[in-house]
């Protein structure tokens, strides 16, 4: 806790953009981290940081994160059955590891990469405060459960592409937001109608915020990937393609929220790509 006492004073106390997102990243404590994003958020909606010296900006391969969950290959975390309070638990676990993921990617974003428009770093510190607040309902509904995070195994596949997109924002915005994060837009409705199955309205309640507003999450990553592909001569729906081809053998799972996508900046030129592979 003494580190966490001492990045917050940090934060509190920097003018500079950087050194307050790495504060953020670096803190390992869950609750800690999500109140210095949601303070750092609150600084750049009131124009308190600066973020001119982008010889400031870089970040780490290793975010700060707590002990547990025991981090696992994905075909050893456990199949999550909504027929008891232990299985909702466990999809409810699953899922605020991804957020609490999504914060570090979207710090990470804000950090890493030099000399973008301010807009850029203004947009993932917004998204960094979203994440840090949907982590903090579902670690809230997993308490009322009986539950706290850490409690079930889990993988590490989200920080994964983090590290191997870590020379490029293209890459970034293309296979982070536009691939990992918007499969999300893909399962959380059948997850809704199996929780509202299963009797669990207050999680289902949950589920439905983070929808609505992971498809702004997405349309950021699609709308800085064009900014990207436009810096560097490239067709954004094409060079879209030519990365999945590269990274996930040209082809996602279905089925797809189309209509969540379209929302997200998805083009008909992509939609209809990974919809017939």
């Amino acid at each position: 806790m003494r580190c966490s006492i001492i990045c917050r004073v940090r934060i509190s106390e920097t003018k500079q953009f950087f050194p307050a997102v790495r504060a953020c990243l670096n803190e390992s404590d869950p609750a800690a981290k999500c109140e210095m994003t949601s303070r750092l958020w609150q600084r750049v909606s009131k124009n308190e940081l600066s973020h001119t010296d982008c010889g400031q900006a870089g970040s780490t391969n290793s975010p700060g994160r707590p002990e547990k969950p025991q981090l696992v290959p994905p075909a050893m975390v456990p199949r999550r059955r909504l027929g008891n309070p232990r299985g909702r638990a466990a999809l409810i676990h699953a899922i605020a590891h991804i957020e609490f993921n999504a914060i570090n990617l979207a710090l990470d974003a804000a950090c890493r990469f030099a000399e973008m428009p301010p807009a850029y770093y203004r947009d993932w510190a917004s998204v960094a405060a979203d994440e840090a607040r949907h982590y903090s309902m579902l670690n809230e509904r997993l308490v009322e459960l009986g539950f706290a995070y850490g409690d079930f195994p889990a993988h590490d596949g989200l920080w994964e592409m983090a590290v191997k997109t870590r020379h490029s924002c293209l890459e970034r915005m293309a296979l982070v937001p536009r691939v990992l994060e918007a499969r999300g837009l893909d399962v959380t409705p059948g997850m809704i109608s199996r929780l509202d199955a299963a009797g669990d309205t207050q999680t289902v309640s949950v589920l439905e915020v983070i929808l609505r507003e992971e498809v702004r999450h997405v349309e950021i990553g699609t709308r800085w990937f064009r900014h990207c592909c436009a810096l560097e001569g490239k067709e954004p729906s094409q060079e879209f393609l030519r990365l999945l081809d590269e990274h996930f053998n040209g082809s996602l799972r279905g089925p797809f929220n189309v209509a969540a996508r379209r929302q997200a900046g998805f083009s008909d030129v992509e939609m209809e790509a990974i919809s017939t592979t």
